[in-house]
């Protein structure tokens, strides 16, 4: 464990990288293995190991440390200050500790707000960061598995040491899946499937909504590792589903279980939910995208298949919708925040949506 972290460590490694990389497949491997065969007499060993796993993988600018001192305490003021970011991120303080950690939480806080509201933020922080000795570092990232080689924020070096946060194709290519998989379709849900898992661990302010673990209540993944648990092997299951149907290449058996993903997918929320233009907001899109595919490729099959995404008046969608979830901040009143599931046709058969929408009072 000792060298392995130290290798993890090494700066400007690309043997760091590789094994970071693997480290991952390991994991993910292992956590599917785990739904597959709850009963394994090696289930407890295998839990243990994850969690070492994890533990060297937390990047060092994630884990506390002795800064008695906020270099950025002007940076945490002001954000902490600012009326428009509120809206959109509600009115919880920000907790970090030291200045690697303000730095990320800050970054990652702003992938829920409009991008606009997002770029300006950016270089404010980075001008603050700049005052105080701190330069823009795009070379040391912490690597979300997925489909694409995107930098989502830059760390910083210099005064102040912290890591950045990326999205790696690599990262996905060294997972067990994707290097069977000879489906881009599936390639690109196996790249859903290990990002919200990863980046699940990362940050502490994400919850879930999905139904079929617990209906009544937007849950905290951080506070409530059962339900944390009880996500990810629905999510996996979902992609197993998935899996078979597209394997299958039974059209409406795809899209059933892509409504179902799908679902999962966005059920991913923080509270207030993050806008629909924000980084995050146009990450989930993404997957709304794929789903319109697959109800091409129903329709084209000769089935009759209409999806629709429920936003706007709650008053104006609800007959379409069964077991909403009400929220208190964000949005304007009477308001959808987001939507959770599709409203879909298939065959005249209806299957209503789900959304969380802000109360009218």
């Amino acid at each position: 464990m000792q060298h392995l972290r130290q290798l993890l460590e090494t700066e400007n490694s690309q043997l760091a990288q590789l094994l970071r990389f693997s480290l991952y497949g390991i994991q993910a491997s292992l956590k599917q293995a785990q739904n597959e065969f709850p009963l394994d007499p090696g289930a407890k060993l295998c839990d243990e190991m994850l969690q070492e796993i994890h533990s060297l993988l937390q990047p060092t600018s994630y884990k506390s440390n002795s800064n008695s001192e906020l270099k950025l305490s002007r940076l945490q003021e002001a954000f902490d200050a600012d009326k428009e970011l509120k809206l959109y991120l509600g009115n919880s303080q920000l907790q970090s500790q030291t200045d690697a950690e303000l730095w990320n939480e800050i970054q990652r806080k702003l992938l829920r707000v409009p991008e606009d509201l997002a770029t300006s933020w950016r270089q404010r922080a980075l001008t603050l960061a700049q005052e105080v000795g701190a330069v823009e570092n795009t070379s040391d990232l912490y690597p979300l598995p997925f489909i694409r080689d995107e930098i989502i924020y830059p760390g910083l070096s210099g005064t102040i040491q912290a890591k950045g946060l990326c999205l790696s194709e690599k990262a996905l290519s060294y997972t067990e899946i994707a290097q069977a998989s000879k489906s881009k379709d599936l390639n690109f849900l196996a790249g859903y499937l290990f990002l919200c898992i990863n980046i699940i661990e990362i940050e502490p302010d994400l919850h879930h909504a999905l139904k079929s673990v617990f209906s009544f209540d937007i849950v905290s993944l951080h506070s409530k590792p059962e339900q944390q648990n009880q996500y990810i092997e629905a999510l996996t299951h979902r992609f197993q589903r998935t899996q078979k149907a597209v394997e299958n290449a039974d059209s409406v058996s795809t899209l059933r279980a892509w409504i179902d993903m799908d679902e999962a997918i966005h059920s991913l929320v923080f509270i207030p939910p993050g806008d629909r233009y924000s980084w995050w907001g146009k990450l989930q899109q993404e997957s709304r995208r794929m789903l319109k595919k697959f109800v091409d490729e129903a329709n084209n099959a000769g089935y009759e298949v209409k999806i629709r995404q429920l936003s706007g008046l709650y008053a104006d969608i609800c007959a379409l919708t069964k077991d909403d979830l009400q929220l208190d901040c964000g949005g304007n009143p009477g308001e959808v925040l987001t939507c959770l599931r599709v409203y879909a046709r298939i065959n005249q058969e209806e299957s209503p949506g789900r959304v969380i929408f802000r109360s009218s009072r």
